[in-house]
């Protein structure tokens, strides 16, 4: 991760607290918002993460198309909205400065696929079928 949205020690309450704020916000924002980008009508969109910089300023948004297909476009297509939809963003919420947007595809759900992959190979499942072993002294 980089130092520049989380301390030594992760990220701050306070950055995950505005964090899960700007998410729903953004979450609502866009299932209803009509934008003016010809890809963004047709697509559904999940916000899984909102990771904000340690001044608030910045925000890094986690987006994933219903499906997960094209989700570098969206994320595109997100980015050319986000000054509309940084000004719908401050209408429903109030802090001190407005974060700049910027969207980016989620990894988690492939990283999930992958897991559920390696879950399904027969070396996989035969070391979990192994009980542990015991440790006695």
């Amino acid at each position: 991760m980089s130092k520049r949205f989380h301390s030594r020690n992760g990220p701050t309450q306070r950055q995950l607290r505005v964090g899960e704020m700007i998410r729903r916000a953004l979450a609502d924002l866009i299932a209803e918002g009509p934008f003016n980008d010809p890809d963004l009508p047709q697509v559904s969109v999940t916000v899984g993460e909102v990771r904000l910089s340690p001044d608030l300023r910045q925000a890094t948004v986690f987006v994933l198309p219903l499906g997960g297909d094209h989700a570098d476009e969206v994320a595109l297509a997100l980015n050319r909205e986000s000054s509309d939809i940084r000004r719908l963003l401050n209408s429903r919420i109030h802090l001190k400065h407005s974060p700049r947007l910027q969207f980016v595809a989620d990894p988690m759900f492939d990283r999930l696929d992958r897991m559920q992959q390696l879950f399904e190979l027969d070396d996989v499942k035969r070391d979990l079928a192994k009980p542990p072993v015991s440790r006695e002294s």
